[in-house]
């Protein structure tokens, strides 16, 4: 149980920053969003803005701050308002909900992260 945090941490930091670093360096091509949906609509009002970058950027830097392990708890305090949005937006903008299996994934093991280190947060809550 003792690597378990390290491994969680090592998985989800990763799997952000591998997210950032294609949108912030346009590895891939945009998909196509078909016209008239309400993701299209999302998305024309998140991309010219530059509001999606900005977001990324802090994608990179919680998952950089969650590979090292004296800085996981400032990880996921960048990654959290991220990880609800995400959430937010399959359930509300997307409608294919939040139990797909991705979505599970990175919220399990955020939630993991926040209990392995539950006496560190609790100072917020008292």
């Amino acid at each position: 149980m003792k690597y378990a945090p390290l491994a969680a941490s090592i998985v989800l930091g990763l799997l952000f920053i591998m997210t950032a670093v294609m949108v912030l360096f346009n590895l891939a091509p945009m998909p196509e969003l078909p016209k008239d949906t309400p993701i299209y609509h999302f998305m024309a009002a998140f991309l010219p803005t530059g509001y999606m970058k900005f977001v990324k950027v802090f994608e990179l830097i919680g998952g950089l701050f969650l590979l090292i392990p004296k800085t996981r708890n400032l990880g996921l305090l960048c990654l959290g308002p991220i990880i609800v949005n995400i959430l937010a937006f399959h359930h509300f903008v997307a409608g294919d909900g939040i139990f797909q299996p991705m979505l599970i994934g990175i919220s399990l093991l955020a939630l993991f992260l926040l209990w392995s280190e539950r006496k560190a947060w609790s100072g917020l809550l008292r």
